[in-house]
């Protein structure tokens, strides 16, 4: 692991003489991805030696984990904007490092606010294969430029030597541009994917307020007050990290009201853990719940200054992925002040006794399920081995 001290931030050498790739994940979501991708690699080839800026599962997966980026994952511009100069030790550190050990590839993952300032560094620093250096550039799963800044293409294939997307459609928001992009499957729709929820109409109620602490301090509040007005049976809230288990506590939950780690699904003897509905922030785990036909419903709160901002540069409909795919509302969204203790009870109470919901939403997640099947020109470990 790293050391680190306020804005001192230092990454350990190689485990061995060289490197063949590095990973740069800064979110849970991707941490998982790239472990899943690792493993993969490992067993097919384990001749490669592979090192990571990412999270736990990253490091369990048998990469070398520098340091645990998904412990300061923030987001929004007023969050960012608080933790400047970490970020900018951070990304001197992280360009020092690569520059020093010249692996054969960086495989960025999402993230693309760090991600694509790194991919445009090693350009204008001669060290990718773009800027006429040795380092292969690739990056697994998209930014989602459908949503917000499309420009941004452009500096992508400038920058980078290959894309792998993981919804079909995403192929054609590049095809304008040189970069070679190829659709490599969704991971929750993986041989290996082992799904942490189920739909089960008798089971608990499912609160997911995400896994970034300043989200999470503003989300689970209001998720928890929802539970409390509908007040019908218990709750389950899974959490990605000891640090978010903390922000969740600071809210006092009733007795009735069950935290599971989702590393641990075996906490509560079953996995996956069932649930009869969810209250969910916008993230990666509302993807979770939806391809397995669980009820719900999306809430959201931002910093009002960050939220005011993305309001004018955000052009889409649904700030949820399984609605904007589906174009339609799998999920109702209740953003900002929407989000109301009576609104959120009554939308749990909708899940749970309108027969005519249930069947859409298990339909909903059938129609999702056939759009984002896993490629037949193989997985990312496979594209990744491709490239290398």
């Amino acid at each position: 692991m790293a050391a680190t001290q306020g804005t001192n931030v230092v990454f350990p050498p190689p485990a061995g003489s060289a490197v063949d790739l590095l990973i740069v994940a800064g979110e849970h979501s991707g941490d998982e991805h790239a472990a899943r991708m690792v493993r993969e690699l490992r067993t097919r080839h384990p001749e490669l030696r592979i090192a990571a800026l990412g999270g736990p599962k990253l490091g369990a997966s048998g990469a070398q984990l520098l340091h645990d980026l998904t412990a300061s994952s923030v987001v929004g511009f007023v969050e960012v904007l608080k933790h400047y100069p970490y970020f900018r030790a951070l990304f001197a550190e992280t360009l020092r490092w690569i520059e020093t050990h010249r692996p054969r590839a960086v495989c960025l993952v999402d993230y693309p606010g760090f991600n694509l300032r790194l991919a445009a560094a090693l350009r204008e620093r001669g060290l990718s294969g773009k800027g006429g250096g040795t380092i292969k550039t690739l990056y697994y799963i998209s930014p989602q430029i459908w949503a917000w800044k499309a420009g941004r293409r452009f500096a992508m294939a400038r920058d980078l030597d290959a894309m792998a997307v993981i919804f079909p459609f995403e192929r054609n928001c590049y095809a304008d541009t040189a970069l070679p992009v190829e659709f490599v499957g969704h991971p929750f729709l993986a041989a290996d994917y082992l799904a942490p929820v189920r739909h089960d109409p008798a089971g608990p109620v499912l609160l997911l307020p995400g896994s970034r602490r300043q989200a999470v301090a503003r989300i689970f509040p209001v998720l928890l007050e929802g539970f409390r007005a509908f007040g019908e049976r218990p709750a389950v809230v899974l959490y990605p990290s000891e640090t978010i288990l903390r922000v969740l506590q600071q809210a006092r939950p009733p007795a009735n009201v069950q935290f599971v780690a989702m590393a641990e699904p075996e906490a509560l003897g079953q996995a996956p853990i069932a649930a009869s509905a969810v209250l969910t922030s916008s993230g990666t785990m509302s993807m979770h719940c939806a391809l397995a036909g669980i009820p719900g419903a999306i809430a959201y709160r931002a910093n009002p200054l960050t939220y005011y901002l993305g309001r004018l540069v955000v052009k889409v409909p649904y700030i949820g992925i399984a609605n904007l795919l589906l174009n339609e509302p799998m999920y109702p969204e209740f953003i900002q002040g929407a989000a109301t203790p009576a609104a959120l009870a009554s939308e749990l109470r909708s899940c749970l006794h309108d027969r005519a919901r249930a069947e859409r939403t298990a339909d909903q997640a059938a129609r999702l399920r056939a759009m984002l099947r896993v490629s037949a020109s193989g997985s990312p470990a496979e594209w990744v081995a491709a490239q290398l």
